[in-house]
């Protein structure tokens, strides 16, 4: 295949528990980077549960009062080596940040954003549930072997089992 094509394979690392360390040192500058400016701050991912095969990055869930007011919460953060790298005005006010320090992706959304519950939700489920935790698995090692045309296209094609075990969640 094309170079394109092979810079847009998803590698699955097996679970190491060095990524909650890897979050609690993460999460402890950004609280003492951010104090009483974080209203919740929590490891998500595949890398949040044990025993899941991941892409090894960090994903941090980062709530704000209001994730527009960027001059609240962005320059300190910036100073401290975290550095914006999109936002998402057209999917709950989201913005992602990376750290220098860590491969992670810092999901920033506003105090009562409907976003947050899910990614939670999804995350217990994935840590109580081994059928559903297995079925999320497989389902990450088949779309890994694929070439996609980028990160999010592997990320959207997941969004059905997704839904699927978030549905089943939310019924328990």
């Amino acid at each position: 295949m094309g170079g394109s094509a092979e810079r847009s394979r998803i590698y699955l690392a097996s679970y190491d528990p060095d990524w909650a360390l890897m979050f609690t040192q993460l999460a402890r500058q950004i609280r003492q980077t951010l104090g009483d400016k974080v209203v919740l701050l929590e490891h998500v991912g595949s890398t949040s549960v044990p025993g899941l095969a991941a892409k090894p990055v960090i994903d941090v869930v980062l709530v704000v009062e209001d994730s527009t007011d960027e001059a609240a919460y962005l320059p300190p953060l910036e100073a401290a080596g975290v550095t914006l790298q999109f936002r998402e005005p057209e999917w709950f006010e989201h913005r992602l940040l990376r750290a220098s320090t860590v491969q992670t992706n810092i999901h920033v959304f506003s105090a009562g954003c409907e976003e947050i519950g899910r990614m939670l939700l999804f995350r217990d489920c994935l840590r109580v549930r081994k059928d559903e935790r297995r079925l999320y698995e497989q389902t990450k090692r088949d779309f890994a072997r694929r070439a996609w045309k980028d990160v999010q296209a592997y990320a959207d094609a997941k969004s059905e089992i997704v839904t699927t075990i978030l549905s089943r969640a939310a019924a328990l």
